[in-house]
């Protein structure tokens, strides 16, 4: 046997524990860092949300997740993640500031003296209503209202009312889960 085969086969398993060990901890460091810079961004700039009512059907269901924009210019017909009393809601902005919006009693939504052509809802409903119509939205304020009609609980109140822009978390964009239904809102 010459010296060379004796040097390779007499490596000390200490070289291999160090170069094993940082290579552990090289890679953890770099799970760890990707995991802190998506959870900022998920929580400053797309946060997450599950849905978990009923009064978006049929455009978003129960137990979905939902991607939102916080940078997203809000128009009428988005679809809006909100805080309201330490809960997170998620309606569609039917008016913004100046608007003057009116409810039918059959539930038929009228947009400045014209009906609201509404192809994301399934059906006209009045719904839980304890506010006077006509109304004009307030400066700063979106008018808000759940694709459900009979069920969602919006700006119709008084429980809920207008929303601030202050309040307003983003703009929700995509659905994310579940994976059939994954993609684009409309």
């Amino acid at each position: 046997m010459n010296e060379k085969d004796t040097n390779e086969n007499n490596i000390e398993p200490k070289s291999y524990r160090k170069a094993f060990a940082k290579a552990l901890f090289s890679t953890v460091s770099s799970l760890i860092t990707a995991a802190a810079v998506i959870v900022l961004i998920c929580n400053f700039v797309f946060p997450l949300f599950r849905v978990t009512g009923s009064s978006m059907e049929p455009t978003l269901s129960k137990g979905q997740t939902v991607l939102c924009n916080k940078s997203g210019d809000i128009k009428k017909g988005d679809i809006i993640a909100f805080y309201h009393n330490k809960k997170v809601l998620i309606k569609r902005v039917i008016a913004a500031s100046g608007d003057t919006i009116n409810i039918l009693d059959d539930g038929t939504v009228e947009l400045n003296g014209k009906k609201l052509d509404e192809p994301y809802i399934s059906k006209v409903s009045s719904g839980e209503c304890d506010i006077t119509f006509p109304m004009t939205v307030s400066e700063d304020r979106y008018f808000v209202m759940g694709d459900e009609r009979e069920v969602s609980v919006d700006s119709r109140t008084t429980s809920v009312g207008c929303v601030a822009e202050e309040n307003i978390i983003g703009k929700v964009y995509f659905r994310v889960t579940p994976f059939g239904s994954f993609g684009r809102l409309k």
